[in-house]
């Protein structure tokens, strides 16, 4: 289930509905608010290319805190 926002755009700032929703849906996953496929839904991407884009934007899809890596090593 959804929610739909409305937001109001500065005319001078050049940015498509597509873009915005890729910025949101981005954002929104590297915070850990959203998983890989719902972000890639918001951005009404498919998994894969939301995945492809993100490594273009230079966003990790790697969403996991290097912090967790020793706890988990000693428990493997």
């Amino acid at each position: 289930m959804m929610r739909t926002l409305t937001l109001n755009i500065p005319e001078h700032v050049d940015i498509s509905a597509t873009e915005l929703a890729f910025i949101v849906a981005s954002q929104l996953y590297e915070d850990g608010k959203l998983s890989l496929g719902q972000a890639a839904e918001l951005a009404g991407l498919t998994t894969r290319t939301f995945a492809e884009v993100l490594g273009k934007a230079k966003v990790s899809i790697f969403n996991y805190p290097g912090s967790d890596l020793p706890h988990d090593v000693a428990n493997a």
